[in-house]
């Protein structure tokens, strides 16, 4: 009634809402019974029963467990596919961040970064890439004479920074001259997003 839901809509889409997040075996069961992640998905149920076309989460899975996390974000995402829906969502947790079509980070009550998820990462830096190859000093000094990069080992592999690490692997697969016998890129996280704009 507080939406103007017609009555008549309101067995089918409450059944719907129930189904997508896991909880229509459970709809004559008190809330009180439910466990917390139980009780986020009732809560995010709730929230859609009207069709709204923005739907704001405020923090949806924090003080959850691992698992029940997960279980929360595959909702979400079955949310993204199904309803014709924009969500607003806050989170502290950066992985969380990742599902975002676009990120705004704030700092002290003032946006300082709005983009995706891909644009902000590449604005952080280049990514970085280790390489295990038969002969470590040899491949280090072939990277600075063949493709101008400074590298060093760390971790027991050759490390580098170098920008679209994934574009370049099959170029320093051909022209190294050196066997290389494994290979990790490693991209700039959310993480460092924020640590670099808070």
């Amino acid at each position: 009634e507080l939406y103007g839901m017609p009555r008549a809509v309101l067995p089918d889409r409450s059944r719907e809402v129930l189904d997508m997040v896991g909880l229509w075996d459970r709809r004559t069961n008190l809330v009180s019974t439910y466990s917390g992640g139980m009780k986020r998905r009732l809560e995010i149920a709730r929230g859609l029963l009207h069709s709204p076309r923005v739907l704001f989460l405020d923090e949806p899975t924090v003080g959850l467990d691992p698992q029940t996390r997960t279980t929360i974000w595959s909702y979400i995402e079955e949310l993204r596919r199904r309803e014709d829906i924009t969500i607003f969502l806050t989170t502290h947790y950066m992985d969380e961040a990742e599902h975002c079509d676009r990120i705004a980070i704030i700092d002290d009550g003032r946006l300082v970064v709005l983009d995706t998820p891909e644009a902000l990462k590449a604005a952080v830096g280049k990514d970085r890439v280790q390489i295990q190859t038969a002969d470590d000093q040899a491949a280090i000094a072939r990277l600075r004479e063949r493709f101008g990069i400074e590298a060093a080992v760390h971790d027991g592999a050759v490390t580098f920074a170098v920008a679209g690490g994934e574009r370049f692997i099959p170029e320093l697969f051909a022209e190294l001259g050196i066997p290389i016998r494994a290979v990790n890129v490693a991209r700039p996280s959310l993480d460092d997003v924020f640590l670099a704009h808070t």
